[in-house]
């Protein structure tokens, strides 16, 4: 099935302009839609129905909060002739706890896109991918601020460890790694069905070469180290093998990933 139908997290940060960029890039090659939706949160860091706090604070604070997210439209529109996709690109504005609610939205699309996390954002509209990744059910492409998605690239990467999120990763990547023409699968230490999988890949028409590093490398390091060398243009991964809070307590390789790294990650869990 093609990628025909895209959703995009905009927030109005630098990293969801370039998320939105990307997606653009994408439809424009595939003819397909593009999605921006600003979801917001409706919750407020303090209770301003207190009593204790006069009607004309309230005001300006729901004001503040509306100017907040009218600006943010105001940048899309602003975009729009730059991305050349005309009524190809809709925008939607959706309240509700943020990461819950792009999930549930992408169930409905082939994949969402969504720039990195940036601790600067407003706490309205602040999103985390790694836990849309969970979430979502749907492939999530984590767009760092100011990739350039025109660039050219050579190729792109799958890091395989022969698990099923790496497996999931793949399915959802299919048609990105057909389109590249060549992934280069990166492995640390010994994997199982290493060879089924380059056949797999030579079937659908890529060429593939395998980088290996030997047990006891650290796998984070060695993926960041290979992409910065060879600037492919994707970075496919599964995301949170162990839990999510697992993760989180030891710094693991998803959150290592996703701080660092400066080009696109297609992440699948």
């Amino acid at each position: 099935m093609p990628i025909m139908n895209l959703l995009v997290a905009f927030n109005g940060s630098e990293t969801s302009e370039a998320a939105l960029r990307y997606a653009a890039s994408m439809a424009r090659e595939r003819g397909a839609h593009v999605t921006a939706m600003l979801a917001h949160s409706t919750h407020e860091t303090f209770d301003t129905r207190s009593r204790w706090i006069p009607q004309e604070a309230r005001n300006l604070l729901a004001e503040a909060k509306l100017g907040i997210l009218t600006a943010i439209e105001d940048r899309l529109n602003a975009l729009r002739p730059e991305l050349g996709l005309g009524d190809a690109l809709s925008f939607e504005a959706r309240p509700g706890r943020v990461d819950k609610t792009l999930s549930e939205a992408a169930r409905s699309y082939d994949m969402i896109l969504v720039g990195r996390q940036m601790d600067d954002d407003d706490e309205h509209v602040r999103l985390h991918p790694d836990k849309i990744a969970l979430l979502s059910g749907r492939p999530v492409v984590v767009v760092p601020e100011g990739y350039d998605a025109e660039a050219r690239h050579s190729h792109a990467a799958l890091a395989w460890d022969g698990s099923r999120a790496a497996a999931r990763a793949l399915s959802d990547s299919l048609r990105l790694l057909e389109a590249q023409g060549k992934v280069s699968v990166l492995t640390v230490g010994e994997v199982s069905e290493l060879e089924a999988l380059m056949l797999h890949l030579s079937r659908h028409g890529v060429e593939t070469v395998h980088h290996g590093w030997p047990d006891g490398h650290a796998v984070a390091a060695s993926i960041l180290s290979y992409c910065d060398r060879h600037d492919p243009s994707l970075l496919v991964m599964g995301a949170y093998e162990h839990s999510k809070f697992r993760e989180d307590l030891l710094g693991g390789l998803t959150v290592s990933i996703l701080r660092d790294i400066r080009i696109p990650v297609l992440l699948s869990h």
